[in-house]
Parts: C-alpha cells; sequence; structure tokens
C-alpha cells in the first residue's frame, strides 16, 4: 500500500538538519475505500453471498471507508484507524468508527509492546478488503475473532523467527468494558512467514473456558502461482460447541495487471453431537487499473446441507453469487 508520508514541520523548520527533522516525528496517512455491486443467480433469495457487509445482494453496496493515522517519535508511536460504513460495522469490535487504536514502544530492536485495540492475528484475511485477494470472505474469517483489546507484546528473534504473546479483553465485549474480569491470552510463533497461533480464555458470550488454534502460512510454488493455507479449529468446553474449518488460496500472476485465484474452503459448525457443514468455492480476478485501483469481479458457490450459509441460514442448502467490487488503496 502506498503511503504519503508528511513531515510535520512548520515552515521555518525546512532548513533544520536532517538530526533535527527526524526529531519532529513523522506522520502517515494511509488508507482504502470499497464499493460493489452483487447479484445472486438465484431467483426469490436476498442477502449478499460471502460479502462483509449489510447491505442486500442484487444491488450496488457500499464497502468501507478506511483512514488510517500514525505517528511515530523516535522508539514510540500511536495508530489511529478510523473504518466507516457497512463492511466495518460488520467486522469492528467496537460500535462506532475505530477498527483499531493503540500505542507502542519498541524497547529494542528485537521487542515492541502495543496497548489497545489491534487487529486479530489470527486467520489468512483481514477487515479491509485491500488486504486480501478474494473480496468476499471466508467462513474462517466470519467465525472471528476480529480484532482485540489488550496488552501483546512482539519479540523479533531473527528475520525467520517470531514470537507474540497477548493478554487482552474477551473478544465478544463491545462496549469497551469487562465487567466479568475475565481475559484472554493469546500466544503467536511465526516461522519463514508461517504462523501458529492460539488463544485461551473467555470468549466475551458468557463461556470462560474456549480454546482457539489457528495456523495461516502460504508457499510460492513458482515465480507466478502461490498457495495460501488457513486452518482453524475452536472448541469450548462449557458451550459443547465449536467449529473448524480449512481454506486454500490458490493465486496466479499472469501479469502486472492481471492476477486470478481460487479459494476452496470447507467449515463445520459442531454443537455437541450434531455436526453442520459449508463447502464454498470462489473464483476471483484482481484487475489492477492503476496503482491504486484494483477492480475485482468474483463468483462464488456455497453449498451446506445444514443450511448454515451467511446470509440465508434456515432458507438455502445451496446458493451461487457474483460480485464486481472496485478497491482503491492510497
Amino acid at each position: 500500500m502506498k503511503k504519503i508520508i508528511l513531515t510535520l514541520l512548520v515552515a521555518s523548520s525546512l532548513v533544520m538538519t536532517g538530526q533535527e527533522k527526524e526529531d519532529e516525528g513523522t506522520f502517515t496517512l494511509s488508507g482504502t475505500v470499497d464499493v460493489y455491486h452483487s447479484s445472486n443467480l438465484k431467483s426469490n433469495s436476498l442477502g449478499s453471498v460471502g460479502v462483509l457487509s449489510d447491505v442486500p445482494a442484487n444491488a450496488f453496496g457500499l464497502g468501507m471507508a478506511n483512514t488510517i493515522f500514525s505517528f511515530k517519535k523516535g522508539k514510540a508511536g500511536v495508530v489511529a484507524d478510523l473504518a466507516f460504513g457497512p463492511r466495518a460495522n460488520a467486522a469492528n469490535a467496537y460500535t462506532g468508527a475505530i477498527n483499531q487504536l493503540y500505542a507502542y514502544y519498541q524497547a529494542s530492536e528485537k521487542i515492541t509492546f502495543t496497548l489497545g485495540q489491534f487487529n486479530t492475528f489470527f486467520g489468512y484475511e483481514v477487515i479491509s478488503p485491500a488486504g486480501n485477494f478474494n473480496y468476499s470472505v471466508s467462513y474462517l474469517f466470519n467465525a472471528g475473532p476480529f480484532s482485540h483489546t489488550g496488552l501483546k507484546i512482539d519479540y523479533t528473534a531473527s528475520k525467520e523467527l517470531s514470537f507474540m504473546l497477548a493478554l487482552t479483553n474477551p473478544h465478544g465485549i463491545t462496549t469497551g468494558a469487562n465487567p466479568t474480569n475475565d481475559y484472554q491470552l493469546g500466544l503467536q510463533a511465526g516461522y519463514k512467514n508461517q504462523y501458529f497461533n492460539i488463544a485461551y480464555g473467555s470468549d466475551g458470550f458468557g463461556f470462560t473456558d474456549v480454546s482457539y488454534l489457528d495456523y495461516t502460512g502460504g508457499f510460492h510454488l513458482s515465480e507466478s502461482f502461490f498457495l495460501g493455507l488457513n486452518a482453524a479449529y475452536s472448541n469450548s468446553p462449557d458451550a459443547d460447541s465449536g467449529y473448524q474449518g480449512i481454506a486454500l488460496y490458490l493465486q496466479n500472476t499472469f501479469s502486472d495487471k492481471f492476477s486470478l485465484g481460487l479459494r476452496p474452503e470447507l467449515y463445520t459448525t459442531i454443537s455437541g453431537s450434531d455436526n453442520a457443514n459449508a463447502i464454498a468455492f470462489t473464483l476471483s480476478g484482481n484487475i489492477h487499473l492503476t496503482e491504486n485501483l484494483t477492480i475485482i469481479p468474483e463468483i462464488r458457490t456455497d453449498s451446506s446441507n445444514e443450511m448454515i450459509i451467511p446470509g440465508f441460514i434456515g432458507i438455502e442448502k445451496n446458493m451461487t453469487g457474483a460480485t464486481i467490487a472496485a478497491v482503491y488503496s492510497f
């Protein structure tokens, strides 16, 4: 993502030395905007197939406007990530415009402390569509968590090896308070861009013994072909429920202007002795009209005998949708 970096100097400081300018700190502004049209290729059906939005299908819809303000001076900095629109409302942990809001301190070249609300370290996909190849989101992304509020410590052992430890509020809390005084513990180990994630504790939905396991990674099988993978498992003995699933991300870059990707996924919800399954295939193109503007045509088909397709729960066993989206990054 191309960033616009503005040095915070008054007019009289233009003649300062490079060291003096560094002491003033740097301000960074970046963001995305996305809009789309979604159609269900099945008559008499409503809802958007896999689109993280509350806009019905067979219509034009707004995704979100995402603006990220960051300031860094010396070893410390802050980030205010504001997001507006249906896509943001569907995914944000807090109501309102806050997507992320945190302060950080780089204690050394290897250790960074972060305090505040930050997007989850789980999963392959992120809230902003500019960070995803597909415009619609996977079942595993929809299962959450989306964001965490608390403290995390990142340790970079080397260019290839990293670790993270987090203590956060339960991710299901949306009011900013933690009335039950319960917490979640998060762990991450990363090696050569392969990440294994663990979270354990209260989920904020009334259960205090919930485990989350997640693997996210990928491999360049050739100069043009990439294979991504996300596998996850969650279980709550208290609720006697959970989920598990796997998604593959098969992507080929044909040129600087065009890429094509297929995301097959299998998702299962677990409730007592009853399981419910869903299978989805998403074919997406990425057409880069400019350095900043990407057009994403996409067709997606979902199948679930237990009718757990998002937007069609208890209504449809099969659904196919077509979407074309425009995503602008700056």
